[in-house]
C-alpha cells in the first residue's frame, strides 16, 4: 500500500534554454552558475488514490552537506494554463533552489498531468500538503528546516495549510486573496473561485473555508508569515494583503506586510526586490532557525 505522498516517478527535466539567457542577463555571475547547477526533475507521486504531478528541484551540492532546508511552493493559476511548465517551475522552484533549498511544487489534482479534478480550495490544499510526507522521505532534507510559499491562489492555500499544519518554520505569500465573504462577486477572484463551487454547494461555507482573514488566530503561532501585494493587482484586490496583514497584527501572529507601490499580481517590476525580501525571510527563519519575530505593541 501506498502512502500519500510516496514518489512513484522521477524524471530529470532540463532549465529551459529560454530561462537561462533571461537570467543570464539579469544574475550576478555568482548567482547565475548557482542558478545553472540546479537539477530539475517531473515527478509523479500518490495522494488518496490519485497520481499527482509536480516538480522537484535540487541545490547546488554543499560541501560537507548531508542534509539541506526545503520548501513546499504552492503555485497559483487556474486550469491547464495555471499549471506549472518547465518555464514556470524554473521561474519559481529552481530560483528558490538556487538559494540551497530542495524545492517540492505540486500542480494539484485534475491540471498538469495530475488526475482527479480540480477543486480550487479543496482537496487540491491535501495535494500540496502530502508534499511534506514526500520531501521527509527524501534522506538530503532537514526535517525541522522546511517552508512554505505560495502565491495567488497558492498563497491562499498555503493559508489554509497553516490552519491545520505546524510543521513550517516560516511562510509567504504573494498576491494571496484572503476574503471572498466580503468582495464584489463581479470581480475576477469570486468569480473564480465561485465556478469551482456546484449548484448544491453553501457558498457561505465555502467563502469562511477560504478566507483566511478570518481564521488568523487559528493559523500556527510558530511559523511567522511575510505577506507581499502589489498595489497595482488586478487580480486580487490589494486591500486583500492589507486586511491579511491587519488580522495577522489583531491574532498576535508573527508577520511582515510588504505592498509594493504600483506592482501587479505576480510583482513584476518588482522581482528582484521582491525575491530579496522572500529570501531573506526564509533564510532567517528556515535555514538559520532564528527565534520568531516580536508581535503586538512595543518600542517607546
Amino acid at each position: 500500500m501506498m502512502f500519500d505522498g510516496q514518489l512513484i516517478e522521477i524524471h530529470p527535466e532540463p532549465i529551459p534554454k529560454s530561462m537561462l539567457n533571461i537570467q543570464k542577463r539579469a544574475m550576478s555571475p555568482e548567482d547565475f552558475l548557482a542558478f545553472s547547477s540546479v537539477q530539475l526533475f517531473r515527478i509523479v507521486y500518490h495522494h488518496a488514490g490519485l497520481r499527482i504531478a509536480g516538480f522537484l528541484a535540487l541545490p547546488p551540492a554543499q560541501a560537507n552537506t548531508e542534509k539541506y532546508p526545503a520548501i513546499i511552493f504552492n503555485r497559483g493559476g487556474t486550469g491547464h494554463k495555471g499549471a506549472l511548465t518547465p518555464e514556470s517551475a524554473s521561474m519559481y522552484a529552481v530560483m528558490y533552489a538556487s538559494w540551497g533549498y530542495v524545492v517540492a511544487a505540486s500542480n494539484y489534482r485534475g491540471c498538469g498531468g495530475s488526475e482527479g479534478k480540480e477543486e480550487w480550495g479543496g482537496n487540491d490544499v491535501l495535494d500540496a500538503a502530502a508534499l511534506l510526507p514526500l520531501l521527509k522521505s527524501l534522506e538530503y532534507v532537514d526535517h525541522d528546516r522546511i517552508g512554505l510559499i505560495g502565491g495567488s491562489r497558492g498563497g491562499m492555500m498555503a493559508l489554509m495549510m497553516l490552519r491545520t499544519m505546524s510543521d513550517f518554520r516560516a511562510a509567504v505569500t504573494i498576491g494571496a486573496p484572503s476574503t471572498f465573504d466580503k468582495i464584489s462577486k463581479d470581480s475576477y477572484i469570486y468569480k473564480t473561485f465561485a465556478q469551482f463551487q456546484t449548484s448544491g454547494s453553501d457558498f457561505s461555507r465555502e467563502e469562511l473555508k477560504r478566507s483566511s482573514e478570518h481564521f488568523c488566530k487559528e493559523l500556527c503561532k510558530t511559523t511567522p508569515l511575510l505577506v507581499l501585494h502589489g498595489t497595482g493587482d488586478k487580480r486580487v484586490d490589494p486591500k486583500h494583503g492589507y486586511k491579511l496583514g491587519m488580522a495577522l497584527q489583531e491574532a498576535l501572529h508573527p508577520y511582515k506586510l510588504v505592498m509594493y507601490e504600483n506592482a501587479d499580481h505576480i510583482l513584476a517590476g518588482r522581482r528582484q526586490e521582491s525575491n530579496l525580501e522572500i529570501r531573506a525571510w526564509m533564510d532567517s527563519y528556515v535555514y538559520k532557525k532564528q527565534a520568531l519575530p516580536k508581535v503586538g505593541p512595543h518600542g517607546t
